[in-house]
């Protein structure tokens, strides 16, 4: 039986924290074992926002080589450039004259982002529909979302659904797949908030390209508390819970693995334990990246996902084209 298709795109942004790597990432790495994936960097929309070029430019490689090097195995994903397949455009223009300004501008975050400033350009207002043509051009079965982001998903179907009523049967109806929450990591040293790459204090957060002196330091330095025994207990030792968060996912092993281990360490010993696994880990992230981000093989990679969606997106957007009109 054929794998069911599921889609991902990816902002770049350019920092993937510690956090991002154990709640979001392994689960991708899962993911690409169950169904037929395709996973792109979804550069045209972080345009929508004023960036400067260079930055973009330097994210957008940094972000798949570090994905890659995360474990997202391009053997298994089609991995490929958004703003390298012209077709995206094309195809997001003839579902703009089918969507409706009403149905845009209720969009949440649209309505968050423009309250921010009164000049935002068009983008901000349409990239939803540049997002549904990121969809629905591949036939797409899953789009893994946050339930934060489930909105954009549900407009890509409203979309869908009006193309095929008014054309004919163009589009398959996708489905979210909604992310379970992965383990929760936060940050060191305010356990209570979430790992955050914006977070005022940076020796909270591990980002996956640190220099691993720093992740050490910044894992030896975590905030714990007073009672001086290793438990798993959120409400009262919210920063030995997270070092065991972190230790049991880099590790593969169970919270009582972890418990049973370390009945008769100190906190000094415990975190010794984590930071070395932390830095084992990242150093073989680190290096993969560090042989990935100025090679051909990544270019290769980019190189084939390109003209593998290229294909696909061409034939839809022919299909497109015909139904609506556009020929001589």
């Amino acid at each position: 039986m054929d794998k069911k298709r599921v889609l991902t795109g990816l902002q770049p942004t350019g920092v993937i924290t510690l956090g991002n790597y154990i709640g979001a990432i392994k689960q991708m790495i899962e993911c690409q074992e169950k169904y037929d994936s395709i996973l792109f960097i979804a550069d045209m929309h972080a345009i929508t926002v004023p960036i400067d070029a260079d930055t973009l430019a330097k994210n957008i490689r940094q972000l798949i080589a570090l994905y890659i090097a995360c474990g997202i195995d391009p053997k298994k994903n089609t991995i490929f450039l958004q703003s390298e397949n012209e077709y995206h455009a094309n195809i997001s223009w003839m579902l703009e004259c089918n969507t409706y300004y009403g149905e845009l501008s209720r969009m949440t975050q649209f309505k968050d982002k423009s309250k921010k400033s009164a000049n935002f350009t068009a983008g901000l207002l349409t990239y939803p529909v540049l997002m549904a043509a990121d969809i629905l051009t591949y036939d797409t079965d899953f789009v893994p979302v946050g339930i934060d982001q489930k909105q954009h998903v549900e407009i890509a179907r409203d979309i869908a659904i009006r193309f095929n009523k008014k054309y004919g049967d163009t589009f398959k109806i996708p489905e979210p797949l909604i992310r379970e929450e992965g383990v929760k990591i936060t940050d060191l040293q305010d356990p209570t908030k979430k790992m955050s790459k914006s977070s005022e204090n940076q020796k909270g957060v591990i980002r996956l390209l640190d220099d691993v002196d720093v992740i050490r330091k910044k894992i030896m330095s975590a905030t714990t508390d007073s009672v001086g025994k290793i438990n798993f207990d959120v409400d009262n030792q919210p920063g030995i819970s997270n070092l065991i968060n972190i230790y049991i996912s880099l590790k593969n092993k169970t919270k009582e693995e972890a418990l049973e281990e370390f009945s008769n360490s100190n906190y000094g010993n415990f975190k010794t334990a984590v930071a070395d696994v932390a830095v084992n880990e990242l150093k073989k992230i680190q290096d993969r990246f560090n042989e990935l981000i100025d090679n051909k093989e990544l270019d290769d990679i980019l190189d084939a996902g390109r003209e593998k969606t290229r294909m696909i997106a061409k034939e839809k957007y022919d299909i497109m084209k015909q139904k609506i009109g556009l020929r001589r």
